[in-house]
Parts: structure tokens; C-alpha cells; sequence
């Protein structure tokens, strides 16, 4: 069963974990604020369950603790970063500090990050800058997942991307999905619930599909619709890794794996509101278009119809109060994470389990 952990809790436990791996103290507080920010989201997948995938990279030496990113190249509104094999997390912060800053100088402004690492969900990065007064658009690579279309071997990574943009008072408008049918994250997940998976999100290593996640973990994800999935996935390598200058298609690293040099690019798009619009009346013409969408008559079952990244927002809301569920063999992982970097484990509450929707 699960165990039930306030969100402060496991924000310090997590903290300390990294810290005692040598990350300076306000990157790791920034580590830990992306997983446990993923399960008040109700984004397990992407939360606590990667915190010892982090750390084992950082015990290698894959990962730098202390990030030591070099400018390649700064055109103004375009700036190339080699991020230096520095954590992912602490590499796309300073890249929306940067992104955000070029973007109000003028108008509009890339960031382009090589050589990072994986950063967790991508929404934490274009929510910040669009707190700021920007449209922003964040791609990243990712590590070989599913298969080109009509193939059978992995090639091509998820690849997930986000857009946020401010939705005037109702907050921020995002939408965060990887380019397969489902987060890989969410594949572990369900391995470690000793969950079967839905059909139509993965394939063995066959490529029969299979609803076994501990075959679809040593098989292919399927790509969301379609052959539009993968296209769209290949061109974001294309933009997050080709571009950039970091490594691309088959050679890119998992944080899932403890060696090995991770490769991740990002690219980062950020749009300065002013530049194109008076900010309050864009926030107003958001509103309409929230409002319309959510006037819409609901199908049969339906109870309201949300927009992109509302789900989230109520569910932390929610979870702040009720607490994070934190799975057994998670539980386990993180008892042992406890045993080797001293960091005190939290106490937790057994609560009855309830999947995520």
C-alpha cells in the first residue's frame, strides 16, 4: 500500500538526498521542488520514483553536481548553451532566467541548451516564464522509446514539449505531452504497482502489443496518433537536439540509466507579450477564450470541461491538503535513498490506495 507524506516533507527529504551528493544547496531544493511539484500535479510518473535515477547519475559522475554551463554563442535574442552535463533541472531554470530576460530586450528569444540531462516535466519551466509576461515554448530530447513508423526497433525518444501561456484570473493556461502515447515514466509507474497497462500504450520488444509493463519497459512506447506522433516527435529532435548541438536520435541517454553521458538538448522560445500586445488585454481575450471553451454543453458523463493544465492545478490544491501518495516499491527506494545519504526519511501515514486518473 501507499504511504501518504505532506509535500513539505518530501521537498526536504528530497532536498537533503541531493545535497548530500554534492549539489549546491538551492539547486538541489530546485531538484526536489520539480518532483514533488510532478506529484502534486498527480504526475507520479515524473515525481519521486526519479529521485534515485538522479542520484545514482550523480554517485557516477554522469552528472555534474554543480552545474558549470559555458556560453557558446550569444547572438542577443539567440544564445547556444553547453549546459556541461549539469543537471537538467538546474540548466532549463536558468534558461527561462535567461530566456525571459532576452525576450523583454527584444521582443522574442531562443535558448538552446546541449549537453544537459533530463529535467522532469517541462510544464515547470513555461509556467515560470509565463508568471513573467511570456508566451514560452520549451522542447527537449529524449532517450530512444519508441520506433520510427513501420519499424521495430527504438530510435526515437518521447521527446515532450510544452507551451504556457498567462490566463489573466485563471491563472496559467499550459499544456505539457510528450509525443507517445503515454509518458515512459507512467509505463514505470505501473511496473511498480504491479499494474497492467492500458492497450494501445506500448509493444514488446517484438513490437506485439502488449498491456505487461515490464514488457513494454524492455520494448517500444507507441507513438500518439499515429505516425503523426512520431513525426512530430523526429522533428523535435530535430529542434531540441540536431540544432542545438547536442546528441540526437539513438544516442541519447536515459536519466533511468546510472552511467553514461546523458546528451539531453533543449530548446527554449520565449515571447515577450508586450512586444505584440498591450499584457492586460491579452490577459481579457485569454479569459474569452477560456470562458467559451468552458461554456461548452458537456458530453454524456462529463461533468466540466477543463483547459489545458486546470486538472493540475486542482489537483494540487487538493494534495497540498490530503497529502502525496507515495507508492510501495517507491516507498522502498526511497527508504534505501534515506539508508545511503542520511537525509531523514519522512513519516508516513498508510492511506488506501487510489489510482491516479
Amino acid at each position: 500500500m501507499p504511504h501518504t507524506v505532506r509535500a513539505a516533507d518530501l521537498l526536504r527529504f528530497a532536498t537533503a538526498a541531493a545535497e548530500a551528493h554534492g549539489v549546491p544547496p538551492d539547486d538541489a531544493r530546485l531538484l526536489a521542488d520539480t518532483l514533488v511539484t510532478a506529484e502534486l500535479w498527480g504526475h507520479p510518473s515524473h515525481g519521486m520514483l526519479r529521485l534515485p535515477w538522479y542520484l545514482d547519475r550523480l554517485a557516477s559522475g554522469a552528472t555534474a553536481p554543480v552545474a558549470d554551463p559555458r556560453i557558446v554563442s550569444d547572438g542577443g535574442a539567440v544564445l547556444v548553451v553547453d549546459g556541461r552535463d549539469g543537471l537538467g533541472q538546474v540548466l532549463a531554470d536558468r534558461a527561462v532566467d535567461r530566456g525571459v530576460e532576452r525576450a523583454r530586450e527584444h521582443g522574442i528569444s531562443a535558448v538552446a541548451v546541449r549537453n544537459s540531462g533530463h529535467f522532469g516535466t517541462a510544464a515547470y519551466y513555461t509556467r515560470k516564464a509565463a508568471a513573467r509576461g511570456c508566451v514560452a515554448i520549451l522542447a527537449t530530447n529524449a532517450s530512444p522509446a519508441m520506433a520510427p513508423w513501420g519499424g521495430r526497433e527504438k530510435r526515437t525518444g518521447t521527446n515532450p514539449w510544452s507551451i504556457a501561456a498567462p490566463g489573466g484570473r485563471y491563472g496559467t493556461v499550459v499544456m505539457d505531452i510528450a509525443n507517445t502515447a503515454v509518458a515512459r515514466g507512467k509505463v514505470y509507474y505501473a511496473k511498480e504497482r504491479g499494474r497492467p497497462i492500458p492497450e494501445g500504450w506500448a509493444a514488446d520488444a517484438d513490437g506485439v502489443p502488449t498491456t505487461d509493463p515490464r514488457r513494454a519497459v524492455e520494448g517500444l512506447i507507441l507513438p500518439m496518433a499515429g505516425h503523426k506522433g512520431y513525426a512530430i516527435s523526429f522533428m523535435f529532435d530535430v529542434l531540441a537536439g540536431v540544432l542545438t548541438g547536442s546528441a540526437f536520435g539513438a544516442s541519447v541517454v536515459g536519466p533511468y540509466r546510472p552511467t553514461g553521458r546523458s546528451g539531453v538538448g533543449h530548446l527554449l522560445i520565449c515571447l515577450d507579450i508586450r512586444a505584440m500586445a498591450e499584457p492586460a488585454e491579452f490577459e481579457r481575450r485569454m479569459e474569452t477564450l477560456i470562458e467559451e471553451t468552458k461554456a461548452t454543453p458537456t458530453a454524456p458523463g462529463v461533468a466540466e470541461v477543463f483547459v489545458p493544465g486546470e486538472p493540475e492545478a486542482r489537483t494540487a490544491e487538493r494534495l497540498r491538503t490530503e497529502g502525496i501518495a507515495v507508492a510501495e516499491d517507491t516507498w522502498r527506494s526511497l527508504t534505501r535513498v534515506a539508508a545511503t545519504t542520511g537525509a531523514p526519511l519522512p513519516t508516513p501515514t498508510t492511506i488506501s490506495e487510489e489510482l491516479p486518473a
